[in-house]
């Protein structure tokens, strides 16, 4: 078995000019379309080069005086209007040759991207148009070849997400207060399939995991029996936290 050199290693990295950086912020923003079973990711049109008329996920360079959080923040609030959102850091892609400005740059710039993932409620999701670029709900299983490695950051953010249901709560940051059983089934099955769990096995799990409250409250929906409408509680669910749900 080849041994590693370190020796030779470090020697060759020391002698390689240190790197200057510029770092930008791209938003995974997803959102749950329970009505027509769809995950869909919010994708902009670029304006200008690179890649000019080109889908791509929102994103930014970090502005002087800026957080990572509040430029990710900032993404948010020029493209989408929406109360509820779930937002966390999903991972930082720093590949040499991820830009293609990096091969024109005199200087060597290399550009970081530090990406967030988001989801919010697709029914009270509002987009905004700024009149130059161009702003739409993809869903995921269409969405086309996008400017840089963002197809990479969305396969992340997408696995990101289904994992994310395995063992938090984050359903309920973007799910109205009150819902029925079947509001939380669609949104799991549109997330993670069909296959998951059968509708029957998902409402006895969960109610015997006792973190929803029945609220008292009925709703009727169609010609079938009125729905109870439930409410997540924080502090029954303090015990599940960090462990994996057992009706996943």
């Amino acid at each position: 078995m080849p041994r590693l050199n370190q020796n030779k290693i470090l020697s060759t990295l020391n002698q390689q000019p240190l790197a200057d950086f510029k770092v930008g912020v791209d938003n995974v923003i997803f959102s749950v379309d329970i009505t027509q079973n769809r995950l869909l990711v919010l994708l902009v049109m670029r304006p200008c080069e690179p890649f000019v008329n080109t889908w791509s996920l929102p994103g930014t360079l970090v502005r002087e005086g800026e957080s990572l959080e509040d430029a990710a923040y900032r993404i948010m609030a020029e493209k989408i209007c929406v109360e509820n959102l779930y937002l966390e850091q999903l991972y930082t892609f720093g590949g040499p040759n991820r830009d293609p400005r990096e091969a024109s740059d005199s200087y060597g710039v290399r550009y970081l991207s530090v990406s967030y993932f988001a989801l919010v409620r697709f029914e009270e999701a509002k987009l905004i148009t700024d009149g130059v670029t161009d702003v739409a709900w993809y869903p995921v299983k269409e969405v086309p070849q996008l400017a840089f490695d963002h197809n990479q950051i969305l396969s992340y953010g997408h696995k990101r997400l289904r994992n994310k249901l395995e063992y938090s709560p984050v359903a309920f940051d973007v799910l109205p207060d009150k819902f029925t059983l079947n509001d939380l089934y669609q949104f799991y099955t549109t997330i993670l399939g069909e296959n998951f769990s059968d509708y029957s096995n998902f409402r006895a799990r969960l109610l015997k995991l006792g973190f929803l409250s029945d609220t008292g409250i009925k709703v009727s929906r169609g010609a079938g029996r009125p729905a109870s409408l439930y409410q997540f509680d924080a502090e029954a669910f303090a015990p599940f936290k960090d462990k994996p749900l057992v009706f996943i």
